[in-house]
């Protein structure tokens, strides 16, 4: 808080120039010279800083304890009704200024008016500034919140994700990047090429299958427009797996993951890197069926333990059936007992309810009847 001091001189520098003023203004001589006019006002400053010395030593206490309590009402003063008051005050000096030098030809008064009119609407200005000050801050920090939501909105479109080996040979990333819900550049680092193309060269011929299928996925989504695939030459030499590359990338480029890699998808986690799991989505968009429902299907094959049937929905998720081994390739009615969620995906567990005939059950039934007769 400034002292005593600070007002001293305060006081002592306006009253300096207050009697430089009113010696320049009332008491010039023309025919004094250069010399005398120099002198006298180097007086009319040292008297109006005598003056001003004289007014800061009978008053100067008074002006610091109203200062004082200026300064601890401001504090108080919630800062919204510090803005909302600079905000009137403000509006009110500027129609204050474009009504002035209109009413400054009114004869006797005119030069007067507008310094009446700066008060009496800055004050009216302060006035209402307070009582809107609801409405004030509401309005300017709708243009704040919809610049918030703009640049949330720029961040998630601009957010990289990199995609790793196992989604680009699983295949269904091309799919989900065509139907356009994937927004954002998709990134494929350059080490993630390499590994392809030794999958692709590899002599077993499963893998160069899978090698040569990713390789071909990536060139169809090359042609899609709705999403930019950037390749990045970025490595790190120091780290010999291809995962953990993937996971330093993404949090230097501040990106997310994409895989249906389940150790990939966890480390990442561990790490604090956003993954987009493929198969998880998968499972999110498979239908909801639950214990007690009943399902047609066809039995597959034979299932782990002895009398299981093994059958699949068309989305995939397998289906063990009780006592369904003896019913292989034909379809049946079965009950769904149970549902187990798996890192996989979901595993339905059901009994057999009723056996579906097909044509050629069918067929033979009504042979050995007709000859039975």
């Amino acid at each position: 808080m400034p002292g005593k001091n600070f007002f001293r001189i305060i006081f002592i520098v306006i009253g300096a120039v207050i009697g430089y003023e009113v010696y320049n203004k009332f008491y010039f001589i023309s025919d004094s010279s250069i010399y005398y006019n120099i002198l006298f006002n180097f007086l009319a400053i040292v008297i109006g800083g005598m003056v001003g010395f004289l007014i800061s030593s009978l008053f100067g206490t008074k002006v610091q304890l109203l200062f004082t309590k200026i300064i601890y009402h401001i504090q108080k003063t919630p800062t919204q009704n510090i803005i909302a008051a600079i905000i009137g005050l403000v509006i009110g000096l500027i129609i204050a200024n474009l009504l002035a030098y209109s009413l400054s030809f009114i004869p006797i008064i005119g030069p007067y008016l507008p310094i009446i009119l700066s008060i009496i609407l800055g004050l009216i200005g302060i006035s209402v500034g307070l009582n809107k000050k609801d409405e004030i801050i509401n309005f300017f920090g709708y243009f704040k919140n919809i610049n918030k939501i703009r640049k949330r909105e720029n961040k998630s479109l601009r957010c990289e994700k990199i995609l790793d080996t196992s989604v680009i040979i699983d295949g269904r990333i091309l799919d989900i990047c065509q139907t356009g819900f994937l927004e954002g550049d998709l990134i494929i680092p350059r080490f993630v090429l390499s590994e392809l193309q030794h999958i692709a060269d590899s002599s077993d011929s499963l893998k160069r299958n899978r090698g040569r299928r990713g390789l071909d996925i990536l060139n169809k989504m090359m042609k899609i427009n709705k999403n930019k695939i950037k390749i990045v030459g970025k490595d790190y030499k120091e780290l010999k797996e291809v995962d953990a590359k993937i996971i330093k990338l993404a949090k230097d480029i501040n990106a997310k993951v994409i895989t249906n890699d389940y150790n990939l998808n966890k480390i990442a986690q561990l790490e604090g890197v956003p993954v987009l799991n493929i198969n998880d989505l998968s499972n999110a968009l498979k239908a909801v069926i639950l214990p007690g429902e009943e399902i047609s299907t066809q039995i597959i094959k034979a299932g782990k333990e002895p009398e299981q049937g093994v059958a699949y929905l068309d989305d995939g998720t397998m289906i063990v059936i009780e006592d369904g081994n003896k019913y292989i390739g034909k379809r049946v009615n079965i009950l769904v007992t149970s549902i187990l969620q798996t890192p996989a995906g979901r595993m339905i567990f059901g009994k057999i309810k009723m056996v579906i005939n097909n044509r050629s059950d069918k067929l033979k039934n009504s042979m050995r009847t007709s000859s039975g007769k």
